[in-house]
């Protein structure tokens, strides 16, 4: 970690505070003590303000809660020289996320409580930010035996997913939501019918007829979901469908929710600002799982988020080294990177009109903090002074030079974004600052 001296109190002077968790959007400064917020708001920060107190004008900036990215794959352990979490938390850090809740899908498999342990001594050790592992629902990611899920909820463990892979067996997705019920544990489900994918390696449709790809059609994200969301009222789980992308899936959640189930539903951004059209010339960047919809889809997802049917935003980061992605389009391994784009990417929506402000914020902050049950994502006094600084109507291009992850597979390479993180805090104290990115 680098800046600011985390003992000292901090007060941050002049800013828009934008806090959903709180309904909350006045000028007004921000007050931190011990890593904690003291004060916020137009008034009370200021009054209570140490006179020994850091101070940063913010004159001109967005200051809102730090992001919680829910769905973040890593390379550490065993694929190192794609991520690690140090360079997963640099990222994040950049991205104005000051939480991220990390895949199973590492080598070894996370598993069991001694892997949970690492992840979370290493980050410890090596992380600017907050990492919260996530753990597998079958032990090896094989679909076959449930994880110790107790055992990992009493190690900290806040979500349950086999991160890319999709359980086939419904029974033993009813066994696992059954006794995960009683740790009030997240299951995170990733809906994707292996069969109906097939060897389909982007959208199905005319496009795709276009290209010569083989196409993955809508309701092998569909039924999966319509399946789970059933079993999930039968349960009592909490579910949350990891990422939809399809205005049938966004159907299927509304209904549900209209139901009284008790689940959520997250999109990644990438689904929020691109589709299949940008594939163009077979490019493998925008490769992805689930593949880049139809236009129609893409507004659907929009309109889902606007009207919160779906519940957070996810970037999705999943980083795939030059050899996974310098293939032919139908050999590449799917994937992008996305925790520095998170915020940016998601602004479009707002500057184009379609989604408000505090909505979009509220699906990057205190809704995934929600779902996790962690005390982030908010401003309110008490809390961990986790936020970062955005200049909201800075222009910029998003060019290789700006990528702090290990890996580079962007599907925003060489775009142009309104919206620029400045400064990024973790319990008060600096872990990242524009001026010092050193391009």
């Amino acid at each position: 970690m680098t800046g600011l001296d985390s003992a000292r109190p901090l007060i941050v002077r002049n800013a828009r505070i934008l806090d959903p968790s709180q309904g909350l959007d006045e000028r007004g400064d921000l007050l931190v003590e011990n890593g904690v917020i003291s004060a916020v708001g137009a008034a009370s920060a200021n009054e209570n303000a140490p006179d020994d107190a850091e101070v940063i004008d913010a004159s001109g900036l967005l200051l809102i809660p730090g992001l919680v990215d829910i769905r973040v794959h890593m390379g550490e352990p065993g694929s190192e020289h794609r991520e690690t979490i140090r360079s997963v938390s640099r990222a994040a850090a950049a991205g104005g996320v000051t939480s991220i809740v990390t895949m199973p899908d590492t080598d070894p498999v996370i598993d069991d409580v001694a892997l949970v342990q690492f992840v979370m001594r290493t980050a410890r050790e090596t992380a600017s930010v907050n990492v919260f592992p996530a753990a597998a629902l079958t032990k090896g990611l094989k679909g076959k035996e449930m994880t110790e899920i107790g055992l990992l909820a009493q190690a900290g463990v806040r979500a349950f997913t086999d991160g890319r892979r999709t359980l086939r067996d419904s029974g033993l997705i009813r066994r696992i939501m059954t006794y995960m019920r009683d740790f009030d544990a997240l299951f995170a489900h990733d809906t994707q019918d292996a069969d109906l994918v097939g060897s389909g390696v982007m959208n199905e449709g005319l496009l795709a007829s276009w290209l010569g790809l083989p196409g993955i059609p809508r309701e092998a994200e569909l039924i999966p979901l319509e399946r789970d969301l059933r079993l999930a009222a039968l349960t009592g789980v909490r579910y949350h469908a990891a990422q939809i992308s399809t205005e049938l899936s966004a159907e299927a959640m509304r209904a549900a929710k209209r139901r009284g189930v008790d689940a959520t539903a997250g999109v990644s951004v990438n689904h929020l600002s691109l589709n299949e059209n940008d594939i163009g010339e077979y490019r493998t960047f925008f490769r992805l799982s689930p593949p880049l919809r139809h236009e129609d889809d893409r507004q659907a997802m929009i309109d889902a988020l606007a009207d919160g049917t779906i519940d957070v935003i996810c970037s999705a980061h999943d980083p795939q080294d030059a050899d996974g992605k310098r293939r032919p389009f139908a050999e590449a391994e799917a994937g992008a990177i996305g925790l520095e784009t998170l915020l940016p990417a998601s602004l479009r929506l707002h500057h184009s009109g379609r989604v408000d402000l505090a909505r979009i914020v509220e699906a990057l902050t205190v809704a995934p903090a929600r779902l996790l049950k962690i005390d982030r994502g908010t401003l309110q006094p008490g809390r961990p002074a986790d936020f970062a600084l955005v200049d909201l109507d800075g222009p910029y291009v998003f060019d290789k030079s700006r990528i702090r992850s290990r890996s580079k597979n962007t599907a925003f390479e060489n775009a142009r974004f309104q919206g620029e993180v400045v400064k990024t805090f973790v319990a008060g104290r600096e872990v990242f600052s524009i001026q010092n990115q050193g391009h």
